[in-house]
């Protein structure tokens, strides 16, 4: 391949709610790809907005086709003013994830809200979105996709561990790539804490004072999903049919206790899944729990590596800003391996403010 360079502004909201995160980077290619960061910036959520995306899987069609239009306007209005806030850096595309509301791959449904072609046309810019449902039309999990860059970005590392509202892991020295989710994080642990009226818990601290509830870990242990091998994927609904229900029966307990267990069993999961040895980048928002972070480096060998705060809460989207230039080269930004599709491919739509 000749050598190329692509300004990027790749945009990502995730399970967890935090918000909309942006990155600017601009990635070069001579021998291999490398990676610029330029400017990062999370826009919060506003209340009325976590409220309807909380309750988005939950929407008969027409509500949800009304939704999206309604995100796609929003998310477009944010991109607007983020590239005005930042005239300096000219973007060739914008690469956008959108916000994830149903994912059934099993059923064949993955969807993403916020890639309509109106992106394209509110924010005047040429858009790449909507990476995952060509990969569930060709019999894959649509998930994890981020495996499809860091073997371009992160080739340095054994495998790449996101603590997001869910952890995914990508083991990047086996060939092929192979990569999974492996359980809900964030999406639990600030499940709870919005309990007490809080968004987050600040370095696992409220955890850390809790003590553990022997039968609560025991029955998430049990839960059918970690006995099942790769590829695998989860999404919202499996949290409100199998984790959820589980929470309510020993909801007795007090939230302290809940968070404790609930990041030994997290640990204990993400600690069987690393390699026994090497260095695994660990990035995502999960990583500031410093309680949690201690209990996954009991159960591995390997060396964990959490690298600067830039890139710990961006590197999704600095990702998914890549997954579009690969796009845009068509070159395969989708792993067959990872996703159990039937081949590698170029996933995503690309849309012009102009058509």
């Amino acid at each position: 391949m000749k050598p190329s360079v692509f300004s990027v502004l790749g945009v990502m909201s995730g399970t967890s709610l935090d918000g909309v995160d942006f990155v600017l980077a601009r990635f070069t290619y001579s021998t291999q790809w490398s990676f610029q960061i330029h400017g990062t910036e999370t826009i919060p959520y506003p209340t009325r907005w976590i409220e309807k995306l909380n309750s988005a899987v939950s929407l008969a069609p027409k509500e949800l086709a009304q939704l999206d239009e309604e995100y796609t306007l929003y998310l477009g209005n944010l991109i607007t003013d983020y590239l005005a806030k930042n005239r300096a850096f000219t973007v060739d595309i914008v690469s956008s994830h959108g916000h994830t509301v149903k994912h059934n791959p099993a059923a064949g449904l993955t969807y993403q809200i916020g890639n309509l072609p109106l992106l394209s046309k509110q924010c005047n810019q040429t858009v790449v979105c909507d990476f995952r449902v060509a990969d569930v039309a060709l019999g894959g999990q649509g998930a994890p996709l981020v495996p499809g860059g860091e073997v371009h970005l992160f080739s340095d590392f054994a495998a790449c561990v996101n603590l997001g509202g869910f952890a995914n892991i990508t083991h990047l020295i086996s060939t092929p790539v192979f990569a999974y989710d492996i359980g809900a994080v964030n999406t639990i642990l600030n499940y709870l804490m919005n309990k007490l009226g809080k968004a987050f818990d600040y370095n696992g601290e409220l955890a850390r004072s809790g003590k553990p509830i022997p039968s609560f870990l025991e029955a998430l242990n049990q839960l059918d999903f970690y006995t099942k091998k790769g590829p695998k994927s989860l999404g919202i609904e499996w949290v409100h049919l199998y984790l959820l229900p589980v929470l309510k029966e020993f909801d007795t307990h007090s939230i302290p206790d809940l968070l404790h267990s609930y990041c030994l069993h997290i640990g204990q999961q993400i600690g069987k899944e690393l390699p026994k040895k090497g260095k695994v980048l660990f990035t995502g928002g999960g990583t500031h729990n410093l309680f949690l972070m201690e209990l996954i480096r009991k159960h591995t060998s390997c060396d964990i590596t959490v690298p600067e705060q830039e890139l710990i809460d961006f590197k999704e989207a600095l990702v998914f800003a890549f997954l579009g230039v690969l796009k845009t080269l068509d070159q395969p930004n989708c792993l067959s391996s990872v996703t159990g599709a039937i081949n590698n491919h170029s996933s995503g739509n690309i849309f012009l403010p102009n058509d």
